[in-house]
């Protein structure tokens, strides 16, 4: 009986950090309307699942980090109720943060569940230097570094595209299908932009504000639209995200199962990215609008800017066994590129902050609470 409340305990992390992570990959081609949010989930859950598989050969040091072994005793990391207690801590937290539209870190509601769950179990006994040295230092480090980098990569970015020739037009859509035409000029009101005349023929036109315009890039290199390597360059960086989310959870979630002996390690991951993986596709889309849509507006060189950042950061963490947070990255580096363009909203990235600061002790009470009842 213990063994499947483990079990359950455990699909139940996967399940919500499906939903509140899978999407955070593609949470820019959502955001700048390059893919719908069906399609954009679409990829977020196949490379995520991708990345869950090669956790198996490349990231498996993350397991023992997420056992316990190291922050209580042997003992105590070993015992099915200390991991059911913390497999509930964690979940609950996602869960409830989740269905608020918050995007946390699963990766902080386990180290609040380790940390709630060790106190009533071990006391004193509890290490804390161990947790603030692996598990704290990395989570409150990552995000700066990202926010950091993402500015410093979109500035080289913007630079080289500045010294290389290449221009971007603001656009406007029009017709039954979406064609995107570039207008001459970008000052004052949309009233006041020209079409070029052989672009509207056979259309009617909407005048809009000219917040309703799109930035393209309309030169070509080596023969090729640059709107079309960009957006093929945004897409494949929103999916290398999603792989390194997967690589870098799914480990993380599996400590809970192989801690306790109870499935092979190759078998746990590929059950936990399978849940993950439905959790994504049927409860993503609050945490979407939020990284899409609230931290700031972002157009198709951010978000490729943001992602080469993330994805970095999260595969060489993944590849050293360092826990940082993907959601604390990503939000990091998008955050980043909203202070770079001037766009970000504050508000909101201060509802995040909060969120985040207090998914650690919500996770460790909650975990405390489940480890009192079962044992």
């Amino acid at each position: 009986m213990l063994t499947i409340a483990l079990l359950l305990s455990t699909l139940f992390l996967a399940y919500n950090n499906g939903a509140n992570d899978n999407f955070k990959g593609v949470a820019t081609l959502y955001g700048c309307g390059a893919l719908s949010y069906r399609s954009a989930i679409t990829i977020a859950t196949l490379a995520t699942f991708l990345g869950s598989l090669c956790a198996i050969f490349f990231a498996q040091s993350l397991v023992s980090s997420f056992s316990g072994k190291g922050l209580v005793p042997d003992e105590v990391a070993g015992t099915v109720y200390f991991l059911i207690a913390v497999g509930i801590g964690a979940g609950a937290t996602v869960l409830t943060a989740t269905r608020l539209g918050f995007p946390i870190s699963t990766t902080h509601s386990l180290v609040g569940g380790l940390l709630g769950a060790g106190i009533i179990a071990a006391g004193r006994e509890v290490n804390f230097f161990n947790l603030g040295s692996t598990f704290l230092i990395p989570l409150l480090v990552s995000p700066f570094i990202a926010f950091a980098l993402s500015l410093i990569i979109y500035w080289l970015f913007n630079k080289a595209r500045i010294s290389l020739g290449l221009t971007k037009e603001s656009c406007i859509c029009i017709g039954e299908r979406k064609q995107f035409v570039p207008v001459r000029s970008l000052a004052g009101a949309a009233s006041q932009q020209v079409l070029p005349s052989t672009a509207a023929r056979g259309h009617q036109i909407t005048i809009a504000d000219s917040s309703e315009c799109v930035e393209m890039y309309t030169d070509r290199v080596w023969g090729i639209a640059l709107q079309k390597i960009l957006d093929t360059c945004h897409v494949f960086s929103a999916a290398a995200v999603s792989f390194a989310r997967g690589l870098n959870d799914t480990p993380k979630i599996a400590g809970l199962l192989v801690a306790a002996e109870m499935l092979d390690i190759r078998l746990s991951m590929v059950m936990i990215a399978l849940v993950m993986a439905v959790g994504g596709l049927l409860s993503a889309r609050r945490v979407a609008t939020t990284m899409s849509k609230k931290i700031s507006e972002i157009n198709h060189g951010q978000g490729f800017s943001a992602n080469l950042v993330t994805s970095f950061l999260v595969i060489i963490a993944s590849k050293f066994g360092v826990p940082v947070s993907t959601t604390h990255v990503s939000v990091g580096a998008i955050f980043g590129i909203g202070v770079l363009g001037k766009n970000q909203d504050t508000r909101v990235i201060r509802s995040i902050i909060l969120s985040w600061l207090i998914t650690l002790p919500v996770a460790a009470l909650v975990s405390a609470i489940a480890y009192v009842l079962i044992s």
